[in-house]
């Protein structure tokens, strides 16, 4: 019975957190922090794995404590859209042991925030995964499997099964080098048989890993024997947005990149950074699409960073306030596009939006959006992003949604 409601649990879990905060990664809880899905050891890198590379996969966080917790990892192979597979048995995606305890974790060392820094590895003499496709894990502690921790998601592909060819451009089918940049792609089956390419496919688009935005499934206007495209449709048309916001701090005792002062008031540091104005024209600034990376410049990036209250100050144009709008800040590193921490309040005096992140040492990238996900720092055609192009196939009579290709290409600048 237990183990049954435990199952229920899961899928719940799966559905509310996907249709409801339409977030990869969630936090549950307040005394977890900085989770990244890292593979092969680049935390730029998107959390998809390819099957024929044998590549490794890292789950990571901290616990904000030295206290022990036994943590426990469950794995479940998810559809295309994120629920539960049900037609799979465990044993059909999952080789050793699922529910297995983390057992690589350190404290923190002459930090003045503690915190312990957990790692899951896959794969690992207990647990390897067999199938391509999504997969949620899910942290609980031992004594408390009905309150996750978190829940951190990824993708394996076969990546050589079906190729992807795309181009995306400033000349769209509602303006010319202007605001919006659209995408066109081809795929072509390669060995997979595809008999009903409407029912079989499943394509999400996302631009800079942004689930709030993305497109799901969208049908196809070219079909042929060995393949489907997609070109002129609207909803592969972006907003071009401008480029990230970025700092970094290295070094506690003295401002680094975007850093205007640091400060240590007991018992945090505080880093302010200069304030950011709402672009007029378009400017190139190299960033990393919304990515971070954890790091310092004296010792253990994992266990030696501190955790300090970042201060962001943003500066709407003619000092004007979105009344009828909350303004976040947003990166791949917040939990979800309206993360509650990273929401910003109106300061009348200095006519502009300001905000306090608790953030770990290292380099971070970040915009600055409306709660209906417009990005205020304004559209400019000659913006780089990131595109990804995920290809799901399910064959007539299968069990799963198979990750079948994928690509990832940023615009020219």
């Amino acid at each position: 019975m237990k183990r049954l409601v435990l199952l229920i649990f899961h899928f719940l879990i799966l559905s509310f957190s996907h249709y409801l905060f339409a977030q990869q990664n969630r936090i549950f809880v307040d005394n977890v922090r900085s989770l990244q899905v890292i593979i092969d050891g680049d935390p730029l890198a998107p959390p998809i794995a390819d099957m024929g590379k044998r590549q490794e996969l890292n789950i990571e966080f901290d616990e904000m404590s030295h206290d022990y917790h036994r943590l426990i990892y469950h794995i479940q192979h998810c559809n295309a859209d994120w629920t539960e597979t049900e037609g799979l048995f465990e044993s059909d995606y999952l080789s050793g042991f699922n529910d297995q305890p983390i057992e690589d974790y350190e404290n923190s060392f002459n930090t003045t925030q503690l915190y312990t820094h957990y790692r899951l590895t896959l794969p690992n003499d207990e647990t390897q995964l067999l199938l391509s496709g999504n997969y949620c894990i899910t942290i609980y502690e031992d004594d408390d499997r009905d309150s996750p921790l978190l829940q951190a998601e990824f993708c394996i592909a076969e990546s050589s099964v079906m190729s992807i060819m795309a181009e995306i451009s400033g000349n769209t089918d509602i303006d010319f080098n202007q605001e919006h940049q659209q995408l066109s792609y081809q795929i072509s089956y390669g060995k997979h048989r595809v008999i009903d390419p409407l029912r079989e496919i499943h394509t999400v688009v996302m631009q800079n890993r942004r689930l709030d935005n993305r497109v799901v499934n969208l049908e196809p206007n070219i079909q042929h024997a060995n393949g489907i495209g997609f070109t002129h449709q609207n909803k592969l048309i972006f907003p071009a947005g401008n480029e990230f916001h970025k700092f970094e701090i290295l070094d506690v005792q003295k401002p680094g990149l975007n850093v205007d002062n640091m400060r240590w008031y007991e018992p945090y540091y505080h880093a302010t950074l200069y304030a950011d104005k709402a672009a007029r024209n378009y400017e190139y600034n190299e960033d990393q699409n919304g990515a971070f990376v954890m790091r310092n410049d004296d010792g253990n990036n994992e266990t030696e960073s501190e955790y300090i209250w970042v201060h962001f100050t943003f500066m709407p144009k003619e000092g004007k306030e979105y009344a009828n709008n909350e303004v976040y800040v947003w990166g791949q590193w917040s939990n979800g596009p309206h993360d509650p921490s990273c929401r910003m309040q109106w300061n009348p005096e200095n006519k502009a939006y300001e905000a306090s992140v608790f953030l770990k040492q290292g380099y971070y990238n970040y915009m600055y959006l409306l709660d209906n996900g417009k990005n205020i720092d304004g559209n400019f055609h000659e913006t780089e992003n990131e595109y990804i192009i995920l290809v799901y196939h399910r064959p007539q009579g299968g069990r799963y949604d198979k990750l079948a290709g994928y690509r990832v290409m940023r615009t020219a600048n």
